[in-house]
């Protein structure tokens, strides 16, 4: 294992001459919000100042590469095998080397413990970003992880994360200084996200419509991390209690991965598989969010969520688990609804609630006008655009 000094401070880089190259390392590229943010600096900064390379430790999804809209970015899948990374050290080790990069941004734990080989290669910038907790540690409390990155931040001159609750992890119980450590939101594109409009058309192959359906739904890899069944179970609660107009209420949940077979199977036991939209990956996401009228984040942890930032910016109503950076996305209750984590029962009165509009509501235009002032793609973007600078 190589040996590095503990940094305080991050590099200067000089002047460049040419575009400060970025490596990102993820563990995958596919659709995720973690992956969305990847192809938002990609194609969101200044193609003048910055070139990049994106390299995941395991496989590439071709059809989301295609959402990179930059010219002569590539992108290297590793194909890692379960288990322990160092049998892949050489490999990135001789890639870095190859890809002489002024810059190594990774991204969560499994791409952080490969800061070691980029300190050896000689990257002479190495941000690492945290943007949520893996399904074994989903608060944060698992102690060999605490360890793992308390040795590999040695190797890293500067973290981001996305959260407060991630900003206070790394402060408190990783130890890393205030100014090592930089909280950048996740950015959303409040143009392209936007509320429904007259005029405007529902996304291909969506069975529903507004004037006969109430759409509940969600967007995110189907995973355990994310907990979609809870939300499927919650609507059947919903359905078969038999509240007024119960006929109107519809489940839209968009995404790919294991849980699709049992979100699938559990509206089929209930009778209920016709008011299902389960349509796999889409590329039209704010399409897709504008025909909703209320969205379900019911992940067991999260980070700050992309989709639901995007969600916000689309003016719907907004109902979370209690768990991560929610709390703070949605002020604690003042601009979505906040039900216990995995509580099944609270999420179906929740969701009865905001389709009943029973009391008062969050304010979605007021959610919306927070959304372009505080977590705007531009904003973001210029403070990475700081960071990568050095």
């Amino acid at each position: 294992m190589p040996s590095a000094p503990l940094h305080t401070t991050t590099p200067m880089l000089p002047t460049p001459r040419q575009p400060v190259h970025i490596v990102h390392l993820v563990y995958r590229f596919a659709a995720g919000g973690l992956e969305n943010v990847i192809v938002q600096l990609v194609n969101g900064l200044s193609p003048d100042r910055f070139s990049h390379t994106v390299v995941a430790l395991t496989t590439v999804d071709a059809d989301f590469a295609k959402r990179i809209n930059r010219s002569g970015v590539q992108v290297i899948a590793l194909h890692k095998p379960p288990g322990q990374p160092f049998k892949l050290y050489p490999a990135v080790y001789k890639l870095l080397r190859q890809l002489k990069p002024d810059v190594f941004h990774s991204c969560n734990i499994a791409a952080l413990e490969f800061a070691p080989m980029a300190a050896l290669a000689g990257v002479p910038l190495r941000i690492h970003a945290e943007h949520g907790w893996d399904v074994a540690d989903p608060d944060g409390s698992n102690r060999h992880y605490q360890r793992l990155r308390r040795f590999y931040q040695r190797f890293v001159h500067q973290f981001v994360t996305v959260s407060e609750q991630l900003h206070s992890y790394l402060l408190q119980r990783i130890g890393l200084p205030a100014s090592r450590v930089h909280l950048i939101p996740n950015g959303v594109d409040t143009q392209r996200f936007r509320p429904w409009q007259a005029g405007d058309t529902l996304p291909p192959g969506y069975p529903f419509n507004k004037q006969d359906h109430w759409v509940v739904g969600t967007v995110g890899r189907l995973e355990p991390i994310k907990n979609q069944p809870l939300l499927a179970r919650a609507f059947v609660r919903l359905v078969e209690n038999q509240p007024p107009g119960a006929d109107r209420l519809r489940l839209a949940i968009v995404g790919v991965g294991p849980l699709a077979t049992e979100v699938r199977q559990i509206m089929q036991d209930a009778g209920l598989l016709d008011r299902l939209w389960l349509p796999g990956v889409r590329a039209d996401v704010p399409e897709v969010l504008r025909a909703l009228d209320c969205f379900v984040l019911p992940s067991l942890s999260e980070g700050t969520s992309c989709t639901l930032q995007e969600a916000m910016a689309s003016g719907l109503h907004l109902v979370t688990t209690d768990v991560g950076g929610n709390p703070q996305l949605l002020a604690h209750g003042q601009r979505g609804l906040l039900v216990p984590n995995d509580d099944e029962l609270a999420l179906s009165h929740a969701l009865r609630h905001v389709w009943q509009a029973k009391g008062a509501l969050p304010d979605i235009e007021a959610n919306r006008m927070h959304a372009i002032q505080n977590l705007g793609l531009a904003t973001v973007l210029e403070r990475y655009q700081q960071l990568f600078s050095g």
